[in-house]
């Protein structure tokens, strides 16, 4: 794993583009193996360098977005400064995030534009796979989804907070998510400046990072698969959605009966009732030992981050975030900021979706090549022109996400994308089978996105 987790630095290598992988929460760097050793059999040593970040494994993971991306934003300038004393000095950068590591790595990519390296450093290809860009907050209503709004968010340290977006971020008063999405901070900045951005996003199944955050989106067309016709790519089918057109509602006629349907829910019902048994009679031992773990965990997550601020070097990485200086707008976005808020509908009002399928419509082309210059295209943010891959709010109802959340999917839009959309059936675990997290029989599926994402989006 040596290999995977860092290039060695060979003095005949003139590779002069760097690579960075970020693992996500409760990960290490094995959880990148597949990711590493494919990128490295597409990508010999002297055309690619590649980083995967080690520094936040494990409970580590616990110590929040702000934490973790310094830890990365470091490993990165270490690297950076000894291929160029070893005369390999890096010219192209790109950076892929896994589930938490996406947000991590679009603040540590902030940190970097901060501090110049996008002046001589050209930003290529910015991936996510499975990342909660929206955060994690449950926009669906009931008691059980209360209390993981509720519980959640306490029990992962300052990971959890934020990611639930109940958190303060440094003088700002409002939500770190929602500053990672802010179109003056330079964070947006910074992902503006990258030539490719693609994030993938499993359509079912994904128990840690639901569709709508992982795709930026408002909707979810996923929800009853059988009321739906999905479309495919033709080099990826049947895992990868078509990017033009991926799903449209089935008419009337094709539904099945409603017989039918409760027939099939109550045989489904019916195979899942020794698995419902069994996690009924463990649910009270299991919420002990996750409290009590969580405690420890958060504990030991507090002296970390007491000892992180304490280290040498921050002061460089704790600079102004925001560039157009707005407050105006930062303090009026965190008054409507709503802690756990219980809602009374799953959806929204259609009229409220037709609203926001306006604001956050993005525009239909792929961006040209990367501007001449870093510092102009900061300053001028023109809209890029990456397509945006969504369904319309015309045919699906819109989720009651919190008025941050539709802020975020506007300006990450805004910014453009492309969406990928993956349909894993073979494995009930489509977080980790969707970069082959391990190596299992029933996540072969996830080496067909590998494949798409080395063959169809990574530049070099």
């Amino acid at each position: 794993m040596e290999e995977s987790e860092r290039t060695s630095i060979d003095p005949k290598r003139r590779a002069d583009h760097l690579c960075v992988l970020v693992h996500g929460f409760w990960g290490n760097p094995t959880h990148l193996e597949y990711l590493a050793k494919s990128l490295r059999g597409k990508h010999p040593e002297d055309k690619l360098n590649i980083l995967v970040a080690k520094s936040n494994s494990g409970s580590y993971t616990y110590d929040g977005i702000e934490t973790g991306g310094e830890r990365v934003t470091q490993e990165v300038e270490t690297l950076l400064q000894e291929l160029e004393r070893d005369g390999s000095p890096v010219a192209k950068l790109s950076v892929v995030g896994y589930s938490l590591g996406g947000l991590i790595a679009r603040y540590a990519i902030g940190l970097l534009y901060s501090k110049g390296y996008f002046d001589r450093i050209q930003p290529v290809n910015f991936t996510t796979f499975a990342t909660p860009h929206l955060g994690i907050r449950t926009p669906l209503w009931g008691y059980h989804n209360y209390l993981w709004n509720a519980l959640g968010s306490r029990t992962l340290s300052t990971s959890g907070r934020q990611l639930f977006t109940i958190d303060t971020f440094r003088d700002t008063k409002r939500p770190i998510l929602s500053v990672l999405a802010d179109p003056d901070s330079i964070f947006i900045r910074a992902l503006s400046l990258f030539s490719n951005r693609a994030l993938y996003a499993n359509i079912i199944n994904d128990r840690s990072v639901p569709y709508y955050t992982a795709a930026i989106a408002a909707t979810d067309p996923f929800v009853d698969l059988d009321a739906v016709d999905i479309r495919y790519l033709d080099k990826y089918s049947p895992i990868l959605l078509n990017i033009e057109n991926p799903v449209s509602p089935k008419s009337t006629q094709e539904v099945l009966p409603l017989s039918t349907r409760l027939a099939t829910s109550s045989q489904n019902f019916l195979t899942r009732v020794p698995l419902y048994t069994a996690i009924a009679a463990l649910i009270p031992l299991a919420t002990v030992v996750w409290t009590i773990n969580s405690g420890v965990q958060s504990f030991r997550s507090n002296q970390r981050i007491q000892l992180h601020e304490q280290g040498e070097g921050l002061n460089s990485y704790r600079i102004p975030l925001l560039m157009g200086g707005n407050t105006a707008r930062s303090t009026l976005s965190g008054a409507f900021r709503r802690v756990n808020s219980a809602h009374g509908h799953d959806y929204l009002p259609e009229s409220d979706g037709e609203e926001e399928e306006e604001e956050s419509k993005a525009p239909p082309a792929k961006s040209a090549a990367a501007a001449s210059s870093a510092e102009e295209d900061a300053a001028t943010m023109p809209t890029l022109e990456l397509k945006r891959t969504t369904s319309r709010k015309a045919d699906f109802p819109t989720l009651a996400l919190s008025d941050e959340q539709f802020a975020m999917i506007r300006n990450l839009d805004r910014v453009g994308w492309r969406k990928y959309l993956v349909h894993i059936r073979n494995h009930r675990h489509t977080h980790a089978a969707i970069i082959v997290r391990m190596q299992k029989p029933t996540f072969e599926e996830g080496k067909v996105v590998v494949r798409h994402w080395l063959d169809e989006e990574f530049e070099i």
